[in-house]
């Protein structure tokens, strides 16, 4: 924890860091102008950054610092929650091994927040079909499948109504990162939260994933705990 821009860049070029929460007022130089010099970094570019504010932003200065940072909470009475909620998606953390106090705090914050809400689950494999579709009828989402890509858009397509996909990226012919660029295209569906599934955890298949459009990734064996918690955090958001 720092509390000046100064310290904070001089904390990233030291050490490695998987997200970064920011607060607007800084007393040595705006929380702007310190998320432009990270940004134009090559070391903390890509870096997650949550902006963490007590102020009221004006229009043009939100729309600035949308293009900087992947998350803007205002403080109120529920922030605290929020900003464990989106802390926890940038850091991919299971919120199921968090302490239990946290834990409860999101759960709290998305109790009921899978209930009824459609998944369009594309896989060419019958059998994780099956046992997909079981374990997210059990958190009471409506399930909907396609066997290979090109059934999959055409599903979005024609239902309108899906809130979510579970995008298999081994799939025959088309396979899941075309799909994921195929489906980013169309312009209803830009911000759609697609969740790559993949039996591979090399190194850099989730850059790979997130750069061909998923909003996050998951690997198989899929956990039925850290599903849940992936869900809840798109759809809620």
């Amino acid at each position: 924890m720092v509390g000046t821009g100064k310290e904070a860049l001089a904390a990233l070029e030291t050490g490695r860091y998987d997200c970064m929460v920011l607060d607007l007022g800084l007393p040595d130089m705006s929380g702007t102008a310190l998320l432009e010099q990270i940004k134009q970094s090559s070391a903390s570019r890509t870096l997650p950054i949550v902006i963490y504010t007590a102020r009221e932003l004006l229009e043009e200065e939100a729309s600035r610092l949308k293009g900087l940072a992947e998350a803007i909470l205002i403080k109120d009475a529920r922030s605290p929650e929020r900003l464990l909620d989106e802390t926890s998606l940038l850091l991919h953390r299971n919120v199921s091994k968090l302490p239990d106090k946290q834990r409860k705090m999101i759960e709290n914050l998305h109790q009921g927040v899978l209930i009824g809400k459609k998944v369009l689950l594309v896989d060419d494999d019958i059998r994780n079909i099956f046992a997909m579709t079981s374990l997210l009828e059990r958190f009471e989402m409506q399930v909907i499948s396609a066997e290979n890509g090109k059934d999959g858009i055409q599903m979005l397509i024609d239902q309108h109504d899906v809130d979510i996909v579970l995008m298999d990226i081994m799939l025959p012919t088309m396979d899941g990162y075309t799909t994921m660029r195929a489906i980013r295209e169309i312009s209803a569906f830009k911000d759609l939260p697609i969740v790559a599934v993949t039996a591979k955890a090399m190194k850099g298949d989730r850059e790979k994933c997130l750069a061909a459009g998923a909003s996050d990734y998951i690997c198989k064996p899929v956990e039925a705990e850290q599903l849940r918690s992936i869900l809840r955090l798109w759809l809620h958001r």
